[in-house]
């Protein structure tokens, strides 16, 4: 009897070792999300060895409002590994409206050592997925959606202009975590034109930071072409309005469930979005001593691009639209900008460039990047083009102010 169950044991583990060894490895061995910016995910292996990575949501308070579509982690397997990501969870809803943001995903970009980027296209196989096939160069890559700049990136380019006579770093305000929200001013405060930037009001949009440092570098060279220009205007730039989300890894909302974006025809919940409720502070401040901005623009990403212009029912509309039709000639002129504008009929009270105009009488818009390619320069977007487009910003306000002097 106890060599039956003897041998019963046997050809049971036999049996199992056999299945053991015919079940195919991960083709991976893990997916690192530990660092700065890493996206929130959790992922799976298909039968077929593909490897799908589950984004996660991040809310919209009081709202059916979602958001995934920032993405950054980092794949550790073999090196000569050939891995097939597909990526999930992009069924966004937008102003109580669902649209998955998988469509607007053509690249990817890699980097072994998270600093020098490439850009992968990317296929989308149906609706609400993303795939691309990568061979691991050793055994350690990095993938994000758009070339990353993080809160370390913000604080050494702090670091860098701060010395500067030019510049000046002002603490407003703290994000819902308490991290510090800091003005950058470039240029003397009694210039006849006053320029407000903001960047990464939503987290995963990068490129608002790169520009902002090819506009900054610019000013800062002390050349004849900065010094026509910051005799025309000053710039006061606000580049990470959601440093939570970017420290995080977020998509869209800051901590408290707010939209950065949104609800500006009304004063900000100091509780909620002590962002917008400091920078609400700042701009008071500023229009009572007499520096309200003449132009304000507020910087994001997409999968398009667009100047996006409102046109709110006010009696000096066209007064406005002829002004902003003026810069988008100067940002065809001087940047490689060539997307258009929006629809005559288009409105969105609740952004800063119709908010900051209808409720602080500023010129104020949104310009979006399409963070897969550059029609202008035929390239895909990257930070050293963005780059590049903020250097140009300066004679494009240079240009636009001329006339006023």
């Amino acid at each position: 009897m106890i060599r039956l169950v003897s041998l019963f044991l046997t050809i049971i583990f036999v049996i199992a070792q056999a299945r053991s060894d015919e079940a195919p490895s991960p083709p991976l061995d893990f997916i690192d999300t530990s660092f700065e910016n890493a996206s929130p995910l959790y992922y799976e292996f298909a039968e077929d060895g593909t490897v799908q990575v589950f984004l996660l949501y991040d809310q919209e308070r009081l709202s059916p409002n979602r958001a995934a579509g920032h993405f950054h982690f980092r794949i550790q397997a073999a090196k000569g590994q050939k891995l097939t990501l597909e990526l999930k969870n992009m069924a966004n809803v937008w102003n109580s409206k669902a649209g998955s943001v998988a469509k607007e995903i053509k690249q990817v970009v890699i980097s072994q050592d998270g600093k020098n980027w490439t850009p992968v296209a990317t296929e989308s196989p149906e609706e609400g997925r993303v795939r691309v096939t990568l061979e691991m160069p050793a055994d350690s890559l990095f993938v994000a959606r758009a070339e990353p700049y993080r809160v370390s990136d913000l604080n050494r380019f702090l670091d860098e202009i701060k010395a500067s006579p030019l510049v000046r770093i002002e603490t407003i305000g703290k994000t819902v975590q308490g991290r510090d929200l800091e003005i950058i001013r470039v240029g003397n405060d009694d210039a006849p034109n006053h320029v407000f930037i903001r960047a990464r009001a939503h987290p995963w949009e990068p490129v608002g930071n790169w520009v902002v440092e090819g506009l900054v570098r610019r000013l800062l060279k002390g050349d004849a072409d900065a010094q026509k220009c910051l005799a025309l205007y000053n710039v006061c730039i606000l580049p990470m309005a959601n440093k939570d989300g970017v420290e995080r890894g977020g998509t869209r909302f800051n901590l408290g469930g707010w939209d950065l974006n949104r609800k500006w025809d009304k004063p900000a919940d100091p509780k909620l979005a002590p962002e917008n409720a400091a920078l609400e502070r700042w701009l008071e401040s500023e229009i009572k001593a007499g520096r309200r901005p003449t132009f304000a623009m507020d910087l994001h990403n997409d999968g398009n691009g667009m100047l996006h212009i409102s046109r709110p029912d006010i009696p000096d509309i066209d007064a406005y639209l002829a002004r902003m039709a003026r810069f988008e000639q100067c940002l065809r002129d001087h940047t490689w900008f060539t997307v258009g504008s929006t629809k005559p009929s288009f409105r969105n009270p609740g952004t800063l460039g119709e908010g900051w105009f209808t409720r602080f009488g500023i010129d104020a818009v949104i310009l979006e990047f399409n963070c897969n390619y550059i029609e202008g320069i035929k390239q895909p977007a990257m930070g050293k083009h963005w780059i590049t487009f903020g250097e140009g910003l300066t004679n494009a306000f240079e240009a636009y102010f001329e006339p006023r002097k």
